[in-house]
């Protein structure tokens, strides 16, 4: 069997097509800036007309990425992406024209190939039909086999029947050309020698760890093979064999890689799709207040961030899942703004609520009717504490001056209070009030105390709820454990009293 005849038949396309092949690139977790980064460093790398899927893939991902930023910010504002926008949109215009210029170069030089291979095989057809003299013909081949050699590549439309072309001219010549032997077994030996080197570069590949690129180099070895003529007879068939052992553990290498990648990337569909479950469940859940929109949002960031952290899925499958769990992301973001437009109403009518409670404590705070006024203000309070959020700008004017009514308000009845409480009798006078014992005015003062601390343990619920109330927070429950302590005291001292009356009576 001649040995043309079984050669690796997949192995047709030229090298360069190739390196068009880009590994898998994971962009998903890089900011606006670092995309704008990695892509300069491929514009001007060495190879960077070589990758311009890596191009387009990082372009894709700057876009994405830019798109859903612009959407988290609030309308009405200015952009402020538009810079590194119109940074990287002038470096990809630059890139795309100077990959044009490239391709065009390139087929213009594969044209320019394929016209000098054509001649090439002209004059080759020419040896092989019109030789005569062995000696003159043989160094004519080799002349047009060097030629062959650097004349580069070809439009891949026209590499296999240009190529086949050529072989079958070689080959003819060997068939049909009355070569001197000698000269011929030099040719074979040369021809050996160059395909026992393939062989052993074949077979060092094979030890590669990275199967990719070794298949890639297999493939150019495979290129060059086919550039050289024929071997004897005798060791073509063994030579070809030892080549093809070589390909076939490569080649089983590759297939194996592969297969181990496609069960990743079917594991890692597996994983996304759960997410995106996951994403789909919390944007259809029932949500009521701000604090569950939080906590839902930082779940959604949770499990995006797991998302990052994830590899491609299957091919035909990655950007279908993408869009599953992008359209279940935008639904949720799409709910939280719908509820905080409606939000914003609602703050506009509470504001108006709380100013009303404002006004009332205006008009209330100078009353000396203490237990009308105090009820009111209770009253008040809870009113104030049941309207819900206002706009933050006009939230802590309002309450500062809900609060310095109420505050003006109990002061001067506490002030009120301590004044008309009877004081202790001096030594040698009598009690202001005859005919009560001193058990009576404990007791008074046992109560009206009681009454200063509900009122001060309903003003704490009041006043916690300011997240600048800290200060008076602390005030207030100092003068509750005071007068607490006071309460102590006086029970004591009416005890006391009781059984000095007792025994008195006794």
């Amino acid at each position: 069997m001649e040995e043309s005849k079984i050669e690796q038949q997949p192995l047709e396309q030229p090298t360069e097509q190739v390196a068009e092949q880009p590994a898998e690139l994971n962009l998903a977790d890089k900011s606006l800036a670092e995309l704008s980064e990695f892509f300069q460093g491929l514009r001007t790398s060495a190879d960077a007309m070589m990758r311009s899927k890596e191009a387009e893939a990082v372009k894709s991902a700057f876009y994405k990425l830019l798109l859903k930023m612009r959407e988290a910010v609030p309308e009405g504002s200015d952009n402020p992406f538009e810079a590194v926008e119109e940074n990287f949109k002038a470096m990809y215009a630059d890139y795309k024209k100077e990959r044009a210029e490239f391709n065009r170069k390139q087929e213009q030089e594969r044209e320019e190939n394929l016209e000098k291979k054509l001649a090439i095989i002209e004059d080759l057809k020419a040896l092989v039909e019109g030789q005569e003299d062995v000696s003159a013909s043989f160094p004519a081949l080799r002349e047009i086999q060097n030629r062959w050699r650097e004349a580069g590549p070809v439009p891949v439309t026209r590499f296999r029947d240009v190529n086949d072309t050529y072989q079958f001219y070689v080959e003819k010549f060997y068939d049909m050309v009355k070569i001197n032997r000698d000269l011929r077994d030099l040719d074979f030996k040369k021809n050996l020698e160059a395909k026992e080197a393939f062989c052993a570069a074949a077979e060092k590949l094979a030890e590669n760890e990275n199967v990719v690129s070794a298949f890639h180099e297999l493939q150019k070895l495979h290129e060059q093979w086919k550039e050289y003529g024929p071997v004897a007879k005798e060791v073509r068939e063994d030579i070809w064999n030892r080549f093809k052992a070589a390909t076939a553990v490569i080649n089983k290498k590759y297939q194996a890689h592969f297969e181990g990648v496609k069960e990743e990337q079917a594991k890692n569909l597996e994983a996304k799709t759960a997410l995106c479950e996951e994403v789909e469940a919390i944007a259809a859940a029932e949500v009521s207040s701000s604090a569950q929109w939080n906590k839902l949002s930082a779940q959604i960031a949770e499990i995006q961030e797991k998302w990052r952290s994830i590899g491609f899925a299957t091919k035909k499958e990655n950007q279908k899942i993408y869009e599953r769990f992008r359209a279940a992301c935008d639904t949720f973001f799409a709910r939280k703004r719908e509820y905080y437009n409606e939000f914003k109403g609602s703050l506009k009518e509470n504001l108006e609520a709380k100013q009303a409670l404002v006004d009332k404590a205006q008009e209330l705070k100078t009353s000396t009717d203490w237990k009308s006024a105090t009820d009111q203000f209770i009253a008040l309070q809870k009113q104030w504490k049941e309207i819900g959020a206002v706009p933050r700008k006009k939230a802590d004017e309002l309450w500062h001056s809900f609060r310095a009514a109420c505050d003006e308000f109990f002061a001067a009845r506490d002030a009120a209070r301590e004044a008309a409480r009877p004081k202790a009798p001096a030594r040698g006078e009598r009690p202001a009030r005859p005919g009560r014992g001193a058990k009576d005015s404990l007791t008074d003062k046992f109560k009206a105390l009681q009454q200063e601390i509900a009122t001060y343990e309903n003003n704490i619920g009041f006043f916690s709820l300011s997240s600048k109330g800290s200060p008076l927070l602390a005030q207030m429950q100092e003068r509750i454990d005071k007068a607490k302590a006071e309460l102590h005291k006086l029970e004591e001292q009416i005890r006391k009293a009781e059984s000095e009356a007792e025994g008195g009576e006794q």
